[in-house]
């Protein structure tokens, strides 16, 4: 489902929908279109609540990192990360075919790399994640039965954490910010 978010590419889209039907309007007036129906008097400022959605960036454009975990056997933590915390296994690479793993997990819009590189990172590390609804992730988690963890819930002065430890003991702590 498209929000505000997509605005610009709903105008382009409306406006080619429309040449198609012989209905010739600018950029500038399918974009005030789109702002109406959004509920916005005028693109500005649904461009305005655009520019806050985005936050501003810099040029450099900085994401928000993408931590390693080392990891000693590929099929316990494909047990644990895929299996139990549900995430995808994004993508694997391996210099040859007996070389150690290197791979991407995720779920939503988290992303995790995994690797038995020697040096790539420290077993022990850890993590804080930022949640929407950790119970809920907690009641997923429970539902699975997995024998070797059932997380439970924290209340912290900044909001309640779950935390889960893999089999090479890397920390994930999920915290439910107000």
């Amino acid at each position: 489902m498209r929000d505000f978010r997509d605005a610009k590419l709903m105008a382009k889209t409306l406006r080619q929908a429309l040449a198609d039907r012989d209905i010739s309007l600018t950029h500038s007036e399918t974009l005030e279109i789109v702002a109406r129906q959004f509920g916005f008097d005028q693109w500005n400022i649904l461009s305005a609540k655009l520019n806050d959605a985005e936050g501003v960036k810099s040029a450099i454009g900085i994401d928000p990192p993408v931590p390693i975990f080392r990891i000693f056997s590929v099929e316990k933590a494909m047990e644990f990360y895929c299996g139990f915390l549900g995430f995808t296994l994004d993508w694997e690479h391996r210099f040859g075919e007996n070389s150690p793993l290197y791979c991407q997990v995720s779920r939503e819009s988290m992303q995790l790399h995994l690797s038995e590189h020697s040096g790539d990172a420290s077993p022990g590390a850890g993590i804080f994640v930022r949640v929407k609804d950790v119970r809920a992730y907690q009641a997923e988690l429970a539902a699975k039965n997995y024998r070797y963890m059932n997380p439970g819930i924290e209340e912290a002065p900044w909001g309640f954490e779950m935390g889960v430890i893999d089999p090479f003991n890397n920390r994930i702590t999920f915290c439910e910010q107000d």
